[in-house]
């Protein structure tokens, strides 16, 4: 299992986030992001030599160069040099990178940002790449066609239909009205079939953003933040890479990754999914157990903004700052990667009794 033990509590103390827009041709990534790094430094009253580890998630790809991530350290400020990290994965996995560095005591504090620049090229064709290279990538099947097999199995399963799927929709992008980061915000029509039997409101808007959130370890997270955000648990869990061996309509990943996290030893009260299409958070319901008790994506979710390699850092984050603001006591935190939900990550976090 892997919760953290009780000798080395560790919790997110500080999240900040841009405002997410379609585009944002006139800034770099590294303009992208320094106002998200200050903010987020700003509001432990951090300075950059003060973070003993740093670690960051982007995807070369949408970038459209290698070793992208190197430029977005300019905005982090390398020197004197810094101890850091990158996965080329949703920063929630270098969250989890930063988690286990302070875990094994080599770190107190650790900071985390993630970006991602969708709009200067086509999002679909990009994401094809990640498939398998040698039956499924050559026939070019694009993230929204998967996503709308993975729907259609779940309406011929009757686990939706879809007037569900324009209700989890319309009630996501209701939330987002009160998120000034969203990009979708309120009453949004479904618009027409993109593949059926997905509409253009059953799928993310392509958008650019980034986050960034600080750890802390033990004492000197309760000396950085009123109310901190104690991971009790993390884990994340992977499907077979192949489609046609996988039950599109569940998803035994999260499930596992949710168990080991704890997230079943008690109920939670929030729940940020990174469902970035309607008929993936019926997945993820199911497989997360969630009720309609649960107040699920307050923030609107990645239906309202969804700046890829930043997205699923942004449910935690969320989920973390609802907890500082003592609006939440136990929420769980979900990021996914890949076609059709292949690879699930899963947090609980807890703030401390009032």
């Amino acid at each position: 299992m892997t919760s953290a033990p009780r000798d080395r509590e560790i919790a997110v103390v500080a999240f900040a986030q841009t405002v997410h827009r379609r585009t944002s041709e006139e800034h770099s990534e590294v303009e992208m992001l320094m106002p998200v790094l200050h903010e987020v430094l700003d509001r432990t009253g951090l300075k950059t030599a003060d973070i003993d580890f740093t670690c960051s998630g982007s995807s070369d790809y949408l970038a459209g160069r290698a070793f992208s991530f190197t430029l977005a350290l300019d905005g982090v400020g390398a020197w004197p040099p810094i101890s850091e990290s990158h996965v080329e994965m949703d920063g929630a996995w270098a969250l989890y990178e930063a988690w286990t560095k302070l875990l094994s005591g080599d770190a107190d504090t650790a900071l985390v940002y993630a970006y991602g620049k969708s709009s200067p090229g086509s999002v679909r064709d990009v994401l094809t790449r990640q498939l398998d290279p040698y039956y499924v990538a050559p026939l070019w099947p694009d993230s929204v066609a998967l996503a709308a097999l993975q729907a259609q199995a779940l309406i011929d399963a009757g686990d939706t239909d879809e007037p569900a799927l324009a209700a989890v929709a319309a009630r996501n992008r209701e939330a987002a009205s009160a998120n000034p980061h969203a990009q979708l915000k309120g009453p949004v029509p479904q618009g027409d079939y993109l593949v059926q039997p997905l509409r253009t409101g059953d799928c993310p808007p392509i958008g650019d953003g980034a986050a960034a959130v600080i750890l802390a370890a033990g004492d000197r997270a309760r000396e950085l933040c009123a109310r901190p955000a104690w991971i009790r648990g993390i884990d994340h869990r992977i499907e077979a890479h192949s489609l046609g061996v996988r039950d599109l309509t569940d998803s035994p990943s999260t499930r596992l990754a949710a168990e080991r996290a704890g997230a079943f030893e008690r109920p939670v009260d929030t729940a940020e999914l990174h469902a970035p299409f309607t008929a993936q958070e019926i997945v993820l319901r199911k497989a997360l157990r969630l009720d309609d008790g649960v107040h699920i994506n307050p923030s609107g979710g990645a239906l309202a903004a969804h700046p890829i390699m930043a997205a699923g850092l942004i449910r935690l984050g969320e989920a973390a700052a609802r907890i500082h603001r003592g609006e939440s006591d136990r929420a769980l935190a979900h990021a996914t990667s890949g076609p059709c939900l292949q690879q699930n990550l899963v947090a609980v976090l807890e703030g401390e009794p009032r």
